[in-house]
């Protein structure tokens, strides 16, 4: 990072910054940047702005030009209106951000100014320039450009003017409005993006690039007008009275204040920074502050002569009282880190609370900017710790973090931890040692939960970029504990007292200008660490630091009484290697630390009392080791000095020795409690005592308690057990708090009487630590039990009864008493924290049904009732707080729900009267408190946000009903922000937040709401409420309906849930996005992709908006840029000679009717020049020179267009008749490789590149990006699956051969370079495996076609009269010549913008008598060449049958539905297209471009191949738009059954079949105008038009297309002269009523007929035209639906019978569920059958629940396909093989009879009235 101001080509010395702010939201004024040239060759100074509109730029002085642009202010895509091509926005804003990192502002250097190195001119010529940074401040170290070699450059000076208006980022204006009236107006630096710097001034946005600073701002004096009344007469810019002079609060030392020369209205303040500081961390603040100085300490020692630096805070007026106790603390703490650490970096420390801020704080040089809820008053308890721990943290990343930087990102965790490790140290003086200790204990405790697998290394040299959003604060939670265990074993060295003889070290360096660039690396540190102790830290390093996990110990301890030794057996597991043990890529990212190595100190208090430490080596998973015993004896004796010691103690305290008493507390924590001691007190606190066995026991143990990590210098999960009664010893008598934490929690998991006594003395006992005793109130929750008579319930009321009245009568029963508090006295603060805790304790308690007490319910009731906090000097919101979010916790059950039971509709009901009347109690209180917070408001409105949580939880759980009218009025502007926040969260909670009138109000906040925590907040939650919604069953769908039918059959409900874990994002998603409220929702479309547009729009706005996109929407795929390569030795020709072509084909493409390729008649067009200053840039430059468009490329040959009488041949290759030359082939094919090869090398292509094991092999190798540096020096001809493709396709390959050798090449290359067992090494192995066997089919595929080919006879005889060559080049005049053939027909050149289609003679219906009579043979006039079959023979003619099929099925309006399964894996439905027909559409663009475009006869004629004769069809050549003219002669040649269908002997164009437009997009043309086109006909269903014309008029835009048009009452006198045929839905409907109707396409033709006619008369943008629009979106919306085909409902039911029967069945076991290659030891199982072919029955039945076969044959394509898997898998011969043919014989008898049914019958002999289906080929498994 240090070197990149040299490839930037300059450096930053110093930077002045000149503003005016005027605070209506604009700032303007000027940048000075002085610049050191690296090198002589600097032409173009690149810098970051963003936002600015810069005005004037000069370099040296001299008028510079420039270019501005914002790449991210610029983004616009293809169809913005389309919420669909969010694809294509998410990548424009990756790539604006990949360009403004180079700099948005671009300065070329005037001819005038040279740059001359500094001994060349002198040093006189530029001293007024070197003044400012010739000599660096002796405190910090030179500026970053200066290097101990090479030439220096005279610096010049860039001078910027810019202005700034209603920025975005960066800034942040803070202004009056409706909703907060009173809010006062200020301005500050705020970090809204990562680029926040560039936004408000032009800089080098660098954290690296540092330099001095200068700055001067021009406010207004004052920003409340004078009172004129109260000017003086004298002089009218006196100050007025009660205002508050404006401040300006910067980076730097101010240096003086003064009034504006020419205007006295404005104030100038001038700052300084004299040490070098990062754009990044500069900020200000202007406004009326009120400024507090924080006074010294008085105590400072003063002799040292070091002066305090001065400390400042500033708040809003009305602040000032909680300004001073919120910062009273901060100079101490700047005492401790210059005492500790090293003298404070820079001059002064300022403290800004403001209004609106992102985060929670902005840190910058020497200036903090706090939000202002940080702030508190003197009555606020819990905040006080949370805002000494936020500012403290403020205060420490002022020596590291802002002085002193990461060197790299990696780097991070190192900054991060030692400015939270000094804050801890802070803490620890400012709260004690045990707070210290208690939070490292929980911080470690997380860390482990965290820590488990899923989270990186804190330090990966290898990553370049900055930490994630997701994982930094796992980082700066884990970093601070790896450096307090770092400073454990530093100090244990011997030579040193740990980190605190490193850290000042380091600070030192900094100062004295040792550090490079104050830039601190990990090496480094470690290096430092090394130096100072003398440790070998790598091992440390490699496993806390580079590696990632934590480990878990198992510690068991036993006692060896012939050794006396204490045996302890240590078992170490690492969970996260465990997580990633089976996969190599996971391993290499996350870098798993196997087993962790080090020192771990034990310490066994034994039978005397004497604590004895030992050190356990830990090298290995697993070891016993023996600790030596030193007592003598083996059991604790009640004779020893020690014990009677202890005993004459304990009498002399029990007699009044203070001393004793001191004493005792030493040894026992417990000791002194009156009531414990008390007979009677014991009888009423349930104490329960030792019995006689424990005591034996007890007194046989050899030793007291041992502890594990003694020292605290692991982070793990230890367990260790041991007797309880060790475990009470170490809570009574152990000091440490960690010690006392561990036993509580042990004992907790071992609930007995004992344990709840104990718990219960220690939360009397005030000698214990306050946390300790709030650890051991929430413990005795485990004690209240049934088991135990809930007797920890019982103690936990005799606790808190401590703060109530005292029951009139001593022996109330206590689960009946009343509760009433005392009034609350919070002076103790201790008390007032377990308090807190014995009330959560209660409310968790709970029966075996999951449901809590009554009495704890109405206890918890009681305490909000009757809470009086009159008396107490302290606030009690947060105990409200406290109170309500129990009642809350108490009154939901915690029993997990049955399934569905969160589903609103099927709820059980469970609530007694008396459950019903305490939820009401509990309501009534919540919101009284609401109302009090309404009118006395709490701090930050905490009260109002504890009862909107309360509201949400009752009502998620379904006690309450949802009532949006308790969350929506809350998030609106003028509430405070916290409470909006919850607000929206409750809104989101509920299904109603998307309907759409919600939906456009939570839009338009995400858009303009001016809060920004608001606007990120709604934004993230959008997407995360989706989530909620799916997992709570809010969402019903068919996907979750069939499961649970399938669960009331089988019972799998674990199975079930095992199977689907790995599919629950996806079934997710599917489910969003067709539910019709959030996938098909008009306003979400309609507005999505305007705000993710809008230029103001907040950048995680943005991003969330783009989230809820892919959530929702399915993104439109982008068409990937053509790159054409040209790959030697063909030479680029440049200039083709000129080439007459034909008028009409000149300037267009023409379509093809052979493979999909690029005709040699097309030029190719030129790659476009890039332009300097895209659209909307801002360009201040000399005379601009215009884009030159570059000449179009075109292809080396160009065959000439041919002749009128041209032949067509049916040979590509052979000669025309007139000697003319045939078209060049396909490229591809140009270095001799067959078609038969090409397209297997390309289906083999497309193969290897989806294969799972091909990631490393899809790309050229990148030895800089795959970390291999010597790659191309080992491997000397590399290749990779890029490579192949792109010169398979330039005609490189001579046959299939070459192209696998490539490949053995390649996976040889890899072998070559990766050790044996690497990952890539075991990746290329499995990928030749999986080559070789596609080879091997692939080659004996092409060997039985080639066979085949050969020896087929040739009979062009027969069909070829009947199929003309269509495929060849022909031109007819305008006129056809008396001379032509009339046997053949003319064709006609025709170049269209639209695709072709070939035009035939009029379908007639089809009869087995005509087609016999085509296979009559007819003689041609002229005989063709002999056929030459290229192997796509029978492929083509499967085409041709299926294209006949489905227009004769059209034609007849029979069927609606056919499966036809034609080729392997594929199916072809005849309906519209649907759900089904989606899968195929790629699938049949590859298939039907391989045929040329055939008449209706063609086809009728080549539909007799398909039983395995074969018809010579010509191979595919370039062919022009085609229009076919049937000749007379011709047509007599037909059957015609309809003779008045047959049109006059003139060339117009019969009726042809619109179907298949979208997938034959080669096979089109525009029809005559009066031909009409036979289109794909569906029988008419009256009641879904009826249901279509119902949904549609609930539209109020319907109205105006309900009735005919009336030309007097509309005002259209002119109507019915331009519209010839009107129509409107009240005339369809009695068109409808009246039977006018015959198929559902007519009843279409009238509606798009309505919406025509009225965008004919209407123009657009007029509202009858937005009418149309709209209502014709509901139209198709509700027509796809009404024509979605699936079984009828008889047919469903009994093939789910069958299915049901089937899985009964015994013999189908082998079916039942998916195969698992994994638990089945078959590995390999899915490079035979693909996934996508896998079926068994499971996945069937869920197909046939979610209605996606659309007839019986699909059904029974899949099962034919289960059991063709299993027998290409297993063999015909192996056991399952046997039992997949009794299966299918099963299945294929049960089938035969449900085809016999009523409504399936008639549907077959509809189908037999029809034309036969041709042939169907078997699937291929």
């Amino acid at each position: 990072m240090q070197r990149e101001h040299a490839r930037r080509g300059f450096s930053i010395s110093h930077q002045k910054v000149v503003l005016e702010i005027d605070f209506s939201g604009s700032l303007w004024g000027y940048t000075e940047i002085t610049v050191v040239p690296n090198n002589a060759n600097l032409r173009t100074i690149h810098l970051h702005a963003r936002q600015c509109t810069i005005h004037f730029v000069t370099v040296a002085s001299h008028q510079a030009d420039f270019v501005h642009c914002d790449p991210l202010s610029n983004l616009n895509i293809s169809t913005p209106q389309d919420c669909h091509t969010y694809p294509e926005l998410k990548r424009k804003i990756y790539s604006a951000l990949a360009e403004g990192d180079e700099g948005e502002l671009s300065i070329a250097i005037p001819k005038e100014v040279s740059l001359r190195q500094v001994g060349q001119s002198g040093h006189s010529t530029a001293s007024g320039i070197l003044s400012e940074t010739a000599t660096p401040e002796p405190q910090t170290p030179g500026p970053s450009f200066q290097t101990p070699s090479g030439p220096e450059f005279m610096p010049i000076v860039v001078h910027i003017e810019y202005s700034l208006r209603n920025p975005i980022d960066g800034i942040q204006f803070v202004l009056p409005t409706d909703a907060y009236p009173y809010r006062v107006p200020h301005a500050f630096t705020t970090p809204s993006s990562p680029d926040a710097a560039r936004c408000w001034v032009p800089c080098v946005d660098n954290p690296w690039e540092k330099c001095t600073w200068e700055f001067e701002f021009v406010v207004p004096r004052y920003l409340e007008e004078p009172d004129p009344i109260q000017q003086n007469g004298d002089d009218g810019f006196d100050e007025p009275h009660d205002s508050i002079p404006t401040v300006v609060v910067c980076t730097g030392d101010l240096v003086e204040q003064v009034s504006h020369p020419n205007n006295s209205n404005k104030t100038i303040f001038l700052f300084s920074q004299t040490v070098l500081t990062s754009v990044q961390h500069v900020a200000f603040a202007a406004g009326p502050f009120h400024v507090h100085q924080i006074p010294s300490e008085p105590t400072m020692e003063e002799a040292a002569g070091a002066a305090q630096p001065a400390m400042h805070a500033f708040c809003l007026p009305g602040h000032e009282s909680m300004l001073q106790t919120s910062t009273s603390f901060l100079r101490s703490a700047m005492n401790f880190c210059s005492t500790d650490f090293g003298s404070y970096p820079f001059g002064s420390y300022k403290l800004v609370a403001v209004d609106d801020l992102p985060t929670q704080r902005f840190d910058a040089a020497t200036l903090s900017l706090v939000t202002v809820d940080l702030l508190h008053g003197d009555d606020a308890i819990e905040q006080v710790v949370e805002t000494r721990q936020a500012l403290s943290h403020a205060l420490a990343c002022q020596w590291m973090g802002i002085n002193i930087l990461p060197k790299t990102w990696s780097d991070t965790w190192l900054v991060n931890g030692l400015a939270l490790y000094i804050t801890s140290l802070f803490i620890r003086k400012l709260l004690g040692n045990n707070e210290y200790r208690y939070r490292l204990k929980r911080d470690m405790q997380r860390v482990v939960e965290w820590d488990n697998g899923s989270m990186p290394p804190i330090c990966q040299p290898q990553h370049l970029d900055p930490p994630d959003s997701v994982t930094l604060p796992f980082i700066n939670l884990k970093a601070p504990l790896v450096l307090h265990i770092l400073d454990r074993r530093l100090g244990k060295s011997g030579t040193s007292l740990g980190l605190s003889r490193v850290l000042p070290k380091i600070f030192l360096s900094a100062i004295s200008g040792e550090l490079p660039n104050n830039a601190l690396s990990t090496h480094s540190f470690l290096r430092t660490c090394r130096k100072v102790s003398g440790a070998d830290l790598r091992t440390f390093a490699e496993q806390w630091i580079y590696g990632s996990g934590c480990p878990a110990f198992g510690f068991t301890a036993t006692f060896n009484r012939k050794k006396m030794a204490v045996e302890i057996t240590m078992r170490q597991d690492a969970p996260a290697y465990r997580a990633h043990e089976h996969s190599g890529v996971s391993k290499m990212l996350f870098k798993p630390v196997p087993f962790f190595e080090g020192q771990m100190t034990v310490r066994i208090h034994e039978a005397d009392g004497t604590p004895y430490e030992h050190v356990l080596d830990i090298r290995s998973t697993f070891k016993r080791y023996e600790v030596p015993f030193n007592t003598k004896y083996k059991r604790i004796r009640r004779n020893t000095k020690r014990y009677l010691a202890r005993q004459q103690a304990a009498q002399a305290a029990a007699e009044g020795d203070a001393e004793a008493v001191e004493a005792m507390g030493l040894i026992d924590m417990g000791f002194g409690l009156e009531i414990w001691e008390n007979e009677k007190e014991r009888e009423n606190w349930k104490v329960a005592d030792w019995t006689e066995e424990d005591e034996q026991v007890m007194s046989g143990a050899t030793y007291e308690w041992i502890r594990m990590d003694a020292d605290f210098e692991w982070i793990a999960a230890i367990a260790f057990e041991q007797p309880d009664f060790m475990w009470v010893s170490q809570l009574q008598r152990d000091r440490d708090v960690v010690a006392q934490l561990e036993a509580v929690h042990a004992l907790a998991r071992q609930p007995t009487a004992i344990v709840s006594s104990t718990f219960t003395k220690t939360v009397l006992v005030t000698n214990y630590y306050y946390r300790i005793r709030c650890e051991a109130a929430l413990a005795l929750v485990q004690c209240a039990i049934r088991t135990l008579d809930f007797l920890g319930l019982f103690h936990l009321f005799k606790l808190f009864l401590r703060y109530c009245y005292d029951p009139e009568d001593p022996a109330q029963d206590l689960f009946a008493h009343t509760y009433v508090p005392k009034p609350n006295d919070f002076s103790d603060l201790s008390e007032y924290s377990v308090r807190k805790s014995l009330v959560h304790a209660i409310s968790k308690v709970r029966f075996e049904n999951g449901k809590t007490p009554t009495v704890v319910r109405q206890f918890l009731v009681d305490q909000l009732r009757y809470n009086d906090n009159t008396a107490n000097p302290y606030s009690d919101t947060f105990y409200i707080c406290t109170l309500i979010s129990c009642v809350a916790c108490a009154l939901v059950s915690t029993a997990p729900p049955e399934r569905g039971e969160l589903l609103r509709e099927e709820v059980r009901s469970e609530q007694t009267a008396e459950d019903i009347n305490l939820l009401k109690q509990a309501v009534e209180e919540v919101n009284r408190y609401k109302s009090m917070d309404r009118l006395i408001p709490s701090a930050h409105n905490v009260v109002t946000i504890a009862v909107l949580e309360f509201h949400l939880l009752l009502t998620t759980a379904n006690l309450l009903p949802h009532d949006l009218r308790v969350f929506f009025p809350l998030t609106r502007e003028g509430n405070y922000t916290q409470v909006r926040i919850t607000a929206f969260d409750g809104l989101f909670m509920s299904k109603q937040w998307y309907t759409p009138a919600i939906m456009r109000y939570i839009l338009a906040v995400m858009a303009n709401d001016p809060c920004r925590v608001v606007r990120r907040h709604v934004a993230r939650c959008v997407s995360q409420s989706l989530a909620l919604l799916v997992t709570m069953g809010e969402m019903k769908n068919a996907l979750k309906d069939s499961e649970s039918l399938l669960i009331e059959e089988d019972g799998s409900v674990l199975e079930k849930a095992k199977e689907n874990k790995k599919s629950d994002v996806d079934l997710m998603i599917k489910v969003l996005r067709k539910d019709r409220e959030i996938g098909k929702n008009e306003v979400l479309r309609e507005f999505l992709m305007p705000i993710a547009l809008a230029p103001n729009v907040d950048h995680e706005v943005r991003w969330g908006i783009i989230k809820l996109a892919d959530l929702v929407l399915r993104g439109v795929e982008e068409v990937p840029p053509k790159v054409t390569i040209h790959l030697p030795p063909t030479p680029v020709v440049e200039h083709p000679p000129p080439i007459k072509l034909p008028p009409k084909a000149a300037a267009r493409p023409i379509k093809t009717g052979g493979p999909p390729m690029r005709s040699p008649l097309v030029p190719a067009p030129a790659p476009p020049k890039l332009k300097i200053a895209p659209g909307g840039s801002q360009v201040r430059t000399s005379p601009s020179a215009t884009p030159i468009t570059p000449a179009p490329h075109v292809p080396r040959t160009v065959p000439p267009p041919p002749t009128a009488k041209a032949k067509p041949k049916l040979k590509v290759r052979q000669p025309m008749a007139n000697g003319t030359k045939a078209p060049q082939p396909p490229k591809a094919q140009s270095g001799g490789m067959s078609l038969n090869d090409l397209r297997a090398c390309r289906n083999a292509l497309k193969k290897l590149r989806m294969h799972k094991n091909a990631v490393l092999f899809l790309q050229p190798v990148d030895p800089v990006r795959d970390h291999a540096p010597n790659y191309y020096e080992m491997i000397k001809n590399p290749m990779d699956l890029s490579t192949m493709g792109a010169k398979l396709e330039e005609g490189m390959y001579k046959d299939r051969f070459v192209f696998a050798a490539d490949f053995r090449l390649m996976v040889a290359n890899a072998k070559q370079y990766s050790p044996h067992g690497t990952y890539a090494h075991t990746e290329a192995i499995n990928f030749e495996i999986f080559f070789e066997k596609l080879w091997n089919r692939i080659n004996k595929t092409l060997e039985v076609a080639g066979k085949t080919s050969e020896s087929r006879p040739i009979v062009p005889q027969t069909d070829t009269a009947k199929q003309p060559p269509l495929k060849s080049i022909v031109e007819a005049p305008a006129t056809a010549p008396a001379s032509a053939p009339q046997q053949r027909r003319v064709i006609k050149l025709k170049v269209s913008g639209t695709q072709t289609k070939a035009a035939g003679k009029v379908q007639e219906k089809p009869k087995t008598t005509v087609l016999a009579k085509a296979r009559k043979p007819v003689v041609p006039d002229e005989a063709p060449p002999p056929y030459v079959d290229d192997g796509s023979h029978d492929l083509l003619q499967e085409v041709i049958a299926i294209e006949r099929e489905r227009n004769e099925e059209k034609r007849h309006r029979k069927v609606k539905d056919v499966v036809l399964d034609v080729f392997p894996s594929r199916a072809s439905g005849s309906g519209p297209p649907g759900k089904r027909r989606k899968h195929n559409v790629d699938g049949d663009d590859d298939i039907l471009a391989l045929a040329a475009p055939l008449s209706r006869k063609d086809k009728a004629n080549a539909s007799c191949a398909t039983s395995g004769t074969s018809t010579p069809v010509p191979e595919p050549s370039v062919t022009p738009t085609l229009k076919i003219i049937p000749p007379v002669a011709k047509s007599k040649k037909e059957k015609a059954p309809e003779p008045a269908e047959i049109p006059a002997p003139v060339a117009e164009a019969p009726r042809t079949s619109n179907k298949g437009k979208e997938k034959e997009s080669y096979n089109n043309q525009v029809a005559p105008p009066k031909s009409r086109p036979t289109a794909a006909t569906t029988p008419l269903n009256e009641k879904k038009c009826r249901d279509i014309l119902k949904a549609i008029s609930r539209i109020p835009e319907y109205l105006i297309f309900g009735e005919p048009v009336d030309p007097v009452r509309d005002g259209c006198p002119t109507y019915f002269d331009e519209i010839a045929h009107p129509m409107d839905f009240g005339t369809m409907s009695q068109k409808l009523t009246e039977g006018t109707y015959i198929t559902m396409e007519e009843f279409a033709k009238d509606a798009e007929l309505v919406f025509n006619n009225c965008r004919q008369f209407n123009p657009p943008t007029t509202y009858p035209a937005n009418c149309a629009d709209t209502v014709e979106k509901a139209f198709k919306r509700e027509w796809t639906k009404a024509l979605e085909k699936k079984l009828s409902w008889a047919e469903k039911r009994s093939l789910q019978g069958l299915m049901t029967s089937l899985v009964k069945d015994e013999i189908s076991f082998v079916f039942r569920e998916p195969v698992d290659p994994v638990l089945l030891g078959i590995p390999t199982y899915f490079q035979i059958i693909p996934k996508k072919d896998a079926r068994d029955l499971r996945t069937i039945r869920q197909k046939l629940d979610t209605d996606k076969y659309e007839t019986i044959e699909a059904f029974e394509a899949d099962m034919d396909l289960m059991i063709r898997n299993a027998l290409t898998f297993n063999g015909a011969e192996s056991e399952v093989g046997r039992i997949a043919v009794v299966v299918r014989d099963k299945y294929k008898d049960m089938l035969s009879n449900i085809k016999c049914g009523g409504g399936t019958k008639r549907r077959k002999e509809a189908d037999r009235k029809g034309t036969p289906q041709p042939t169907k080929k078997a699937k291929l498994g």
